[in-house]
C-alpha cells in the first residue's frame, strides 16, 4: 500500500510542479517515448506538439521499458536540449497515470499509431482532452542549425559528431583503414550519363520592357555528372572502375568518353541514335542558380539496346565486387536491363546498392529489389511506398520490406540523413541519425551520389552499415563544399579523418 501511495503522490507532485512553471492559463500539451536517439522524425513530431499548445511537456519511458536502449539520465539531456520543449522528466509510472493527474489538453503520438490501441485514450477521454496523431511536416526546418549557420566564422567547415562513433563502437582510425581498401575493390557503374554545364553570369539588372532578369554569361565550365559523376567518385577514391550507359552522336558525348578516360574510368557508352546525350545547362550568378535548361528524352531504350548493355557488362560483372545503379530515370536502366542484371549479381554474390532520383522526373526505387544498399530522399521514399504522412522510421521500415533491401539510408536535404537496418542493429539499435556535416553547402546537387558511392564501397569492404554512412556523410560534406561535380578522392577522405 505504501508504495502505491508513493507513486501516487509522486505523480501529484510531478504533475503540481509543471502546472505551476507553465503558468495556471497554459494549455499544456504532452508527449511521451523512449528517444533513444533523436531524429529529425522526433523534432518534427515535438514541432507539432508544441504548436498544439502554450507549454510542451515531454515524458521518457523508464530504462525499464520495451525498446529502451539508452540510459534514461542521456535521454533526458538530449530531449532537454530541443528548443521546443519547456519541461521533460523520465516518467516514474506509465504515461497514461501521468495524463490522468496532470490533464494535459493535448496529448500528441506519431501517426503510425492511430490505428493501434493506445492506453491514452481513455485518460484523455475522462477528463475532455484531446488525443492527436501527427507525425508533423516535412517541411520542418532545424533552428539549431540555422543559428549555427550564423555563429560559425568558417562557414565551409566540415562538423562531425562524436556521438554516432560512440554508439557505435568505431573511431577515425577504423574508417581510415577502410579507406585503404578501397583500392582492391572492382566496381561497376550502370546509369544515365548527364554532362552538367555551368553557365556562371553576370547579372545586368531588370529589363525595361518587361519584368526579365538579365544576365550576360561569363564563364562556362562543364563536368560529367549523373552516373557518370559516381563512376568517377569510385575511380577517385581507389577503385577499379567500369561504367555502362546510353548517349547520342554528338560532342557532348566525346566529352564525357575523354572526361571519364582521364578520371581513369573505363566506359563502354552505347550510342543510341533515337536521343541526345543529356546535357543539363544551369545559369549561374553570385553562387545562385537562376534558371536550368535540360536537353534530353525520356524514353526506356529498347530491347536490342538492352541485350547489347547486358553483352557488354559480361566480362565485368565475372569479378565484381559491387554493383551500383545509379538511375535518374532518363531511360538507360528499364526494368528488364535492371532485372537481369540484379539476377546475374545475386548468383553471383556481388554487392549491389541503388538509387533511384525523382525531382524533376518520376522514379520509384522501389522497383530495384534485394539491394544491400538504398539512399532515396525522403520525398522519393514516400514516393516509393506511397505514403506522405507516417514518420520517418515508419517510413524506413516500410520501404525496407516493399523491395527487400538489407540497408535503407535516407537523406534528408539539410537535417542530414536517417540509417535504418533492422537486419543489422548496433547496441540494439536498429535506427539512428546523422545531420549535415557541411552546414553552408556551395552546391547541393551532388550530395547524393557521393554518399551512394562512398556509403556502398564502405560496405563493400567490410564496414558496418554505421560505419558506411558516417564515411558517406564526410564525402558528401566534402562534395558539397564546392560548386560542379569534380570527382573525390581518397586525400579529401584521409584529411578529414585525420
Amino acid at each position: 500500500m505504501d508504495s502505491i501511495t508513493t507513486l501516487a503522490q509522486c505523480l501529484e507532485v510531478a504533475a503540481n510542479d509543471i502546472r505551476r512553471n507553465a503558468g495556471s492559463s497554459a494549455r499544456i500539451a504532452f508527449v511521451s517515448g523512449n528517444f533513444n536517439v533523436v531524429h529529425p522524425g522526433h523534432l518534427r513530431l515535438l514541432n507539432f506538439a508544441s504548436e498544439c499548445g502554450d507549454y510542451l511537456v515531454v515524458g521518457l519511458l523508464g530504462d525499464d521499458s520495451p525498446g529502451a536502449l539508452v540510459p534514461a539520465n542521456l535521454r533526458l539531456e538530449g530531449i532537454q536540449a530541443i528548443g521546443t520543449v519547456d519541461h521533460a522528466l523520465v516518467l516514474p509510472a506509465t504515461p497514461e497515470a501521468l495524463i490522468s493527474v496532470l490533464r494535459p489538453e493535448v496529448v500528441v503520438k506519431g501517426k503510425e499509431h492511430e490505428k493501434n490501441f493506445n492506453a491514452e485514450k481513455a485518460a484523455v477521454e475522462a477528463y475532455g482532452g484531446k488525443l492527436i496523431f501527427s507525425s508533423g511536416e516535412a517541411r520542418f526546418s532545424s533552428i539549431a542549425l540555422l543559428q549555427r549557420e550564423l555563429k560559425e566564422l568558417n562557414l565551409s567547415a566540415i562538423d562531425r559528431p562524436t556521438d554516432y562513433p560512440a554508439r557505435h563502437g568505431f573511431d577515425l582510425a577504423t574508417l581510415s583503414r577502410h579507406v585503404d581498401q578501397f583500392t582492391r575493390l572492382k566496381v561497376v557503374v550502370i546509369g544515365d550519363l548527364i554532362v552538367d554545364e555551368y553557365i556562371t553570369c553576370d547579372p545586368l539588372g531588370m529589363s525595361q520592357e518587361d519584368p526579365t532578369i538579365v544576365v550576360t554569361p561569363i564563364k562556362h565550365d562543364l563536368f560529367v555528372g549523373g552516373a557518370g559523376i559516381v563512376a568517377a567518385h569510385a575511380a577517385g577514391l581507389g577503385a577499379q572502375v567500369d561504367y555502362f550507359s546510353v548517349v547520342g552522336n554528338d560532342e557532348t558525348a566525346n566529352y564525357a568518353r575523354e572526361t571519364l578516360r582521364s578520371r581513369g574510368v573505363r566506359s563502354t557508352l552505347i550510342a543510341d541514335d533515337s536521343r541526345p546525350t543529356i546535357l543539363k545547362q544551369r545559369y549561374r550568378a553570385r553562387g545562385k542558380t537562376l534558371l536550368r535548361v535540360s536537353h534530353l528524352r525520356q524514353h526506356d531504350i529498347g530491347r536490342e539496346l538492352v541485350e547489347q548493355m547486358i553483352g557488354a557488362m559480361a566480362t565485368a560483372l565475372d569479378d565484381a565486387d559491387l554493383v551500383i545503379f545509379s538511375d535518374f530515370n532518363y531511360g538507360c536502366l528499364p526494368q528488364v536491363l535492371v532485372d537481369a542484371v540484379s539476377e546475374i549479381c545475386a548468383s553471383r554474390n556481388v554487392m549491389m546498392a541503388a538509387d533511384s532520383q525523382a525531382s524533376s522526373q518520376m522514379g520509384n526505387v522501389a522497383r530495384f529489389q534485394g539491394m544491400h544498399l538504398i539512399t532515396p530522399t525522403e520525398h522519393e521514399a514516400r514516393l516509393a511506398v506511397r505514403d506522405s504522412a507516417s514518420g520517418l522510421v515508419v517510413l524506413a521500415d516500410a520501404l525496407q520490406r516493399k523491395c527487400g533491401a538489407q540497408h535503407v539510408v535516407v537523406t534528408l536535404g539539410a537535417e542530414g540523413l536517417m540509417v535504418h537496418s533492422p537486419r543489422c542493429p548496433s547496441n540494439g539499435l536498429e535506427t539512428d541519425q546523422l545531420p549535415a556535416f557541411n552546414s553552408a553547402p556551395k552546391d547541393v546537387s551532388g550530395a547524393g551520389d557521393s554518399l551512394l558511392t562512398c556509403a556502398s564501397m564502405s560496405l563493400a569492404v567490410g564496414a558496418s552499415i554505421w560505419e558506411a554512412a558516417y564515411l558517406g556523410s564526410i564525402a558528401a560534406a566534402c562534395q558539397v563544399g564546392r560548386v560542379g561535380n569534380t570527382p573525390l578522392s581518397r586525400s579529401e577522405l584521409f584529411q578529414e579523418l585525420s
